[in-house]
């Protein structure tokens, strides 16, 4: 029998067919479906969506908007420096002095900077708190924060602060900005934008455009085969076991890797069952963990700051205040929870390949497989949603791949408006036959946007 070839919807420039080819292999080889959007040069230049967006088979459809768990940090981060932009607050403020009740337990010299770089030594949520659903309520939260100790001094070690996050970044905005944080993620960046999809604690009426997470089975490299060992007690002879076989197929690769850090900032007890597309979950503000977003807004989001921190007329982040929150950060000497060198800038990590990282890009990517990202050299911005949760406890290479097919089309693209231009000079011999680039930009034109329509 032949394999089911995946049809994806909406719109591309034909210059970045190489995402579409990515995009629907990947929702022929993985569960649920998937959406991406990529804009350069402040156009959307790819929209395309395919796939499922429950286990019972109903379509994805062009707003379908799907939980995306990390990738929710780089907003938080954009929101951030969005509100430093304003001079509500500095990088090298102690968090103290905007939230007086954090100078508690040895916490009243980590700063802001230490925060965004997850060097604050507060990511240890399974030690925080008793149960996975007291995410759910922030006021418990923010009071368990406050009477933790760091697990080690401020800056001394950078320990990836996989759900304790955004519970830090957004009490400090809430404290600047007398605003709850999914208030603050509308007025300041989905509104401005113009988004059609980008909330962080959803209202009601959003709800019925979620897409539900698909839990394929576990593998014993998975995130999930952790929790799951976890679960059964933090003694127990399975833990052990699935921690020394990460701890030791890293170790070959030079890579020392902690299973007991990465249990503390990603499993507080009953994370197992913990919905992370229920309705209540989706409702409450999870600002690390339960963004529910269409490629195309993150995507959006992401132009602007490619864009120099502005969009179609509104600056959305100065570039100065830009350039500062984009700078590579001095690394720690031992790493935590994520052994490897993530480029941290403030809040926003480097961009990864399957040929490297992308010099000077920055964004953030999720458990999963959804990421997004701006590459300013290149004017050049991604996004990558999806339903269905995979991966080792860093992630799945879905947003790497989709990463080199945006970078691919991006020269080709590049190389296409030179070959364009040049035709074009009064100086030289018009073509005998019109340019196959001339032919491609043609066809973007006969869709709204640059885009020609796929039914691919």
């Amino acid at each position: 029998m032949t394999a089911r070839t995946p049809n994806l919807d909406g719109s591309l420039h034909p210059d970045f067919q190489p995402v579409a080819d990515v995009l629907r292999d990947q929702i022929k080889r993985y569960p649920g479906g998937a959406a991406a959007c990529v804009y350069h040069r402040g156009e959307c230049v790819v929209d395309l969506w395919g796939g499922v967006r429950d286990e019972t088979g109903h379509p994805w459809i062009r707003d379908t908007m799907s939980p995306s768990f990390s990738t929710t940090k780089g907003v938080a981060t954009t929101l951030l420096h969005r509100m430093v932009d304003q001079g509500l607050l500095d990088y090298d403020d102690m968090v103290a002095k905007h939230w007086p009740e954090f100078a508690q337990a040895g916490k009243e010299r980590i700063t802001v900077r230490h925060v965004l770089s997850h060097q604050s030594g507060l990511y240890h949520i399974r030690q925080m708190i008793d149960s996975a659903d007291r995410m759910l309520d922030w006021e418990h939260m923010i009071a368990a924060i406050e009477r933790t100790p760091p697990i080690h001094r401020p800056g001394e070690r950078t320990g990836y602060h996989g759900l304790t996050y955004g519970f830090l970044v957004g009490e400090i905005l809430r404290r600047v900005t007398g605003r709850p944080f999914p208030q603050l993620v509308q007025e300041e960046i989905a509104g401005p934008l113009g988004l059609d999809g980008l909330y962080i604690g959803a209202p009601e009426d959003a709800l019925p455009r979620a897409a539900k997470l698909i839990w394929p089975p576990e593998s014993w490299f998975s995130t999930m085969s952790l929790v799951q060992a976890a679960e059964t007690g933090p003694g127990s002879t399975v833990l052990a076991g699935v921690g020394s076989i990460l701890h030791r197929a890293l170790r070959l690769g030079g890579v020392e890797f902690d299973a007991e850090s990465l249990l503390d900032a990603l499993a507080p007890r009953g994370i197992k069952s913990f919905d992370f597309s229920g309705a209540d979950t989706l409702r409450a503000a999870i600002p690390a963990a339960n963004g529910l977003f269409t490629a195309r807004s993150l995507a959006r989001m992401y132009a602007a700051l490619a864009g120099g921190g502005e969009i179609d007329g509104v600056r959305l982040i100065s570039r100065e205040t830009l350039r500062r929150a984009t700078e590579l950060q001095e690394p720690t000497k031992e790493r935590r929870v994520i052994p490897f060198d993530m480029r941290w800038r403030l809040g926003w990590h480097g961009v990864f390949t399957l040929r490297g990282v992308v010099h000077g890009a920055y964004g953030h990517f999720g458990f999963g497989g959804s990421g997004a990202w701006a590459d300013p050299g290149r004017e050049l911005s991604a996004a990558l949603i999806v339903n269905s949760g995979m991966g080792t406890p860093f992630g799945d290479l879905r947003i790497v791949r989709i990463t080199s097919a945006v970078l691919e089309s991006a020269s080709a693209r590049r190389r296409s408006l030179v070959r364009s231009t040049a035709a074009a000079r009064p100086a030289l011999p018009a073509p005998a036959t019109r340019p196959e680039s001339a032919a491609a930009i043609d066809l973007a034109s006969q869709h709204p946007s640059g885009l020609a329509k796929s039914s691919v």
